[in-house]
C-alpha cells in the first residue's frame, strides 16, 4: 500500500514513490485511496474509497462505433505518407495489432500500388486501407487510382489534402450503395477525410453534391435509386482534423483546430440527422503519451500518427532517413514548395536538419514567379541550378521530362513545347519530384536535397524518447511505439482523474518513459 500525506483539510498529496508508479501504470485495475487514522492507502477495488483510481484500458479511448466500423479493437490509425513510405509492413503490422494503417500510395505508379494491393490482401484478414490524394495538375491518376481500388475490392480510402471533392472520389463513395432487408443504407465503401480546413471538413461531412450525382447517373455507374440513397449519406462519416503536420499542412494547433471541427460536426448532425453519427480524429503532433491523452480528453474519436511512423523499422524509407529523423528537434523543420500544386504556391512541411531541400525549393518558385522562361532567368543563376540543383543542364532535364509525359500525359507536353512558363514549371518539378525519391533509396551523393516530410511531432517523440530504448532508430518499430502511446495516454487520464478529485500529485508520477513490448504485454494481449 501507498501512503498519501494530508495537504490541507480538503486536499492530499500523492507523492512519487515506485509503488505508486506502478499504481498508476495498471492502467486495467481499479484502486481506492482509502482513509484509515487519518492517512490515506492506495487499496485493490472500490470499497468504501475517499477518492477512486478507475481503470482506463487502451481500447476504451475513442468512440466505440469508430471501432466497430472499420473492426478495430484500439483507436489508433497510422496515416499514409507518400510514396510508400506507409509501406504495405506497416499497414499490415498495425493491423494485425487491432489498430488501422494506410498505405502511402501518393506518387506511386499504379503498377506499384497493385502490387501493394496484393501484398495486403493476401495477409489479411486484417482492418487497412489505402491513400487517395487530391491531383488537381493530374485528375487522370485520381481516376486511375479509383478505378484499381474499385477493381481490386479496396473498401477503406484515406483522402487527403483535398480543397474541394471531386468525381472519382463520390464515385467511389458510392459504388455498392443500397438498402439491406432492414431497410438502412448500406455503403460497402467508406472515406476518411484528412483536413484541416472548416469549409474543406464540411464538404465531407454533407452529402455528395447533386451535380457528381447526375454526372455518375448519366455514366451508368449509379441507378437513380442509388443517387437518391447517396443524397441522404456523407462523403465521409470521419474526418481527422489535421494540425501542424508533415506534408500538406495548414500548421493549425491542433488544440484549437480539434474543437472547431468536433463543433461543426454537431452542428451538421443535428441539421442533418444521420443514421449513422460522424465522427472526428486527431492528427499532427500526435507523437508522446501526453498529446494522445489531450487529444482523447478533447473528444478524439481517434488519433492518427504519421512523422513518428516514417522514423520505424516498418517505414518504406532508407535507414540514412531514419537516422535523420532520429536526430531532428521540434524546431529542425521548414515549409517548402510541393511538387504537386507547384504553380498554385501549395507547400509542405519538411525535415530542415541536414538538407538544403526548404532553401532550394523556395527558391525555384519564388524563380517561377519572376520569370516566364529558363532563357530570362540571370545566367549566374541559370548556372547554379544547372549545377548544383539538376546537375545537368536544363534541356537535358526538360528532354526526360517531356519523354515521361509524352507517356503518361502527352498533352501536357505539346503545351509546354507552346508555353515556356509551363515548361519552366514542369522542370522546376521533376527536381521536387526527385527530391522526395532519393531519400527512399538512400543516395547518399543527394543528401543535401532530399525531401523529407516531417513535423514538429517528430522532435516532440525524440524528446520523450532520449535516454531510452527508443532514442535509438533501430528500436523503433510502430506497434511498440502505438502501445507506449496509449498506455502512457491511459495513465496520464488516471492521474488527470485524481486531480479532478482534490489529490494533488507529484510531477514525477506524470512521466511516462517508455516500456519495451514485453513490459507492455499484459495491458494489450
Amino acid at each position: 500500500m501507498t501512503s498519501l500525506a494530508p495537504r490541507t483539510e480538503t486536499q492530499f498529496f500523492l507523492p512519487y514513490s515506485p509503488e505508486a508508479l506502478s499504481c498508476l501504470r495498471d492502467i486495467a485495475r481499479p484502486f481506492s485511496l482509502s482513509s484509515r487514522n487519518g492517512v490515506l492507502f492506495f487499496t485493490p477495488g472500490l470499497s468504501s474509497p475517499a477518492a477512486v483510481l478507475p481503470a482506463c484500458r487502451p481500447e476504451n479511448f475513442g468512440d466505440p462505433a469508430f471501432l466497430k466500423a472499420h473492426s478495430l479493437k484500439y483507436a489508433y490509425v497510422g496515416g499514409s505518407m507518400a510514396n510508400g513510405i506507409s509501406s504495405t509492413r506497416l499497414a499490415e503490422t498495425l493491423g494485425r495489432a487491432g489498430m488501422l494503417g494506410f498505405y502511402g500510395a501518393a506518387g506511386q505508379p499504379l503498377e506499384e500500388v497493385e502490387k501493394a494491393i496484393d501484398r495486403v490482401q493476401s495477409g489479411a484478414p486484417f482492418s487497412y486501407g489505402f491513400n487517395l490524394l487530391h491531383s488537381p495538375s493530374d485528375p487522370a491518376l485520381e481516376t486511375a487510382l479509383v478505378d484499381l481500388y474499385l477493381k481490386r475490392g479496396v473498401r477503406l480510402i484515406e483522402a487527403s489534402a483535398f480543397i474541394g471533392l471531386t468525381l472519382p472520389l463520390i464515385r467511389f463513395r458510392t459504388a455498392g450503395i443500397r438498402r439491406n432487408s432492414a431497410g438502412a443504407i448500406e455503403t460497402p465503401k467508406r472515406v476518411i477525410g484528412k483536413i484541416s480546413r472548416v469549409e474543406v471538413a464540411e464538404r465531407f461531412f454533407s452529402p455528395p453534391e447533386d451535380k457528381f450525382l447526375r454526372e455518375l447517373v448519366a455514366r451508368g455507374e449509379l441507378t437513380p435509386e442509388q443517387a437518391g440513397l447517396a443524397s441522404l449519406i456523407p462523403v465521409a462519416e470521419d474526418v481527422t482534423a489535421e494540425g501542424d503536420s508533415g506534408g500538406h499542412t495548414d500548421n493549425r494547433p491542433l488544440v484549437n483546430l480539434l474543437p472547431t471541427i468536433i463543433a461543426l460536426r454537431d452542428r451538421i448532425q443535428e441539421r442533418r440527422a444521420y443514421a449513422q453519427g460522424l465522427r472526428v480524429g486527431a492528427g499532427g503532433g500526435i507523437a508522446t503519451p501526453e498529446a494522445a491523452a489531450a487529444a482523447f480528453m478533447m473528444g478524439a474519436a481517434y488519433v492518427v500518427t504519421g512523422s513518428i511512423n516514417q522514423a520505424c523499422a516498418e517505414s518504406g524509407t532508407s535507414v540514412l532517413v531514419k537516422e535523420l529523423l532520429a536526430e531532428a528537434g521540434q524546431a529542425d523543420v521548414a515549409m517548402a514548395a510541393a511538387a504537386d500544386m507547384f504553380e498554385m504556391g501549395v507547400k509542405v512541411q519538411i525535415l530542415k536538419r541536414g538538407t538544403m531541400f526548404a532553401m532550394r525549393a523556395n527558391k525555384l518558385y519564388d524563380l517561377y514567379r519572376a520569370y516566364n522562361s529558363f532563357e530570362e532567368i540571370p545566367a549566374v543563376t541559370r548556372d547554379i541550378l544547372e549545377r548544383d540543383y539538376f546537375r545537368a543542364p536544363f534541356a537535358e532535364i526538360w528532354r526526360s521530362t517531356s519523354e515521361y509525359f509524352m507517356r503518361r500525359d502527352p498533352a501536357k507536353a505539346e503545351r509546354a513545347e507552346r508555353e515556356s512558363k509551363f515548361k519552366l514549371a514542369l522542370v522546376f518539378r521533376w527536381y521536387l519530384s526527385q527530391s522526395s525519391r532519393w531519400p527512399l533509396a538512400g543516395d547518399v551523393s543527394r543528401k543535401l536535397d532530399y525531401q523529407i516530410w516531417c513535423g514538429p511531432a517528430m522532435g516532440a517523440f525524440n524528446e520523450w524518447a532520449k535516454g531510452s530504448f527508443l532514442e535509438n532508430p533501430e528500436a523503433r518499430d510502430a506497434v511498440t511505439i502505438a502501445r507506449n502511446l496509449l498506455a502512457g495516454a491511459a495513465a496520464l487520464t488516471r492521474l488527470h482523474a485524481l486531480r479532478c478529485q482534490g489529490i494533488a500529485v507529484d510531477a514525477r508520477l506524470a512521466r511516462q518513459e517508455p516500456q519495451t513490448r514485453e513490459q507492455l504485454f499484459p495491458l494489450f494481449e
